[in-house]
């Protein structure tokens, strides 16, 4: 199988959307990421992934900390803007929740210490132990065939 299908095929899972941010000394640093799922109830993992070439991965290896905010369906322009597909720059305003940058009005923000992490292939798999979370009302941002949905 090539790449093409592989993508393909991954992209016929429906997925939500989440902004992964860090924050190592007074930088913030933020990128879209829909590779996110709830590992374990006790003690309380998430897991995201990271790919091996993207400058998150070694600000999350350094800062041993990150914060995931679950975008709400009128999110779409910071998903764009975090996954790198609007190029002029922005003052995004992020809130702070448990000293962690997070975005303002997600559905959840959760922040996180990396519990482990493990490589596979070309990315690396984090898992955080979630310190702290709060949670909207709202709709979801939803993904699917490279594509923004509404989930319904």
């Amino acid at each position: 199988m090539d790449d093409r299908l592989f993508r393909t095929a991954m992209g016929k899972f429906a997925t939500g959307v989440t902004v992964i941010t860090t924050k190592v000394g007074e930088n913030v640093h933020g990128m879209t990421a829909n590779a996110f799922m709830s590992v374990s109830l006790n003690p309380k993992l998430v897991l995201i992934s990271i790919g091996e070439k993207a400058n998150m991965n070694q600000l999350i290896k350094e800062s041993g900390k990150f914060a995931v905010s679950v975008l709400n369906e009128g999110q779409q322009d910071l998903s764009a803007y975090f996954a790198g597909q609007i190029k002029e720059e922005r003052d995004v305003g992020f809130d702070t929740f448990n000293e962690m940058p997070v975005i303002k009005d997600a559905l959840v923000n959760l922040t996180c210490n990396v519990h482990e992490s493990v490589i596979a292939g070309d990315h690396t798999l984090y898992i955080g132990e979630v310190t702290d979370l709060r949670v909207t009302d709202g709709e979801a941002l939803g993904f699917f065939e490279g594509k923004y949905r509404k989930v319904v």
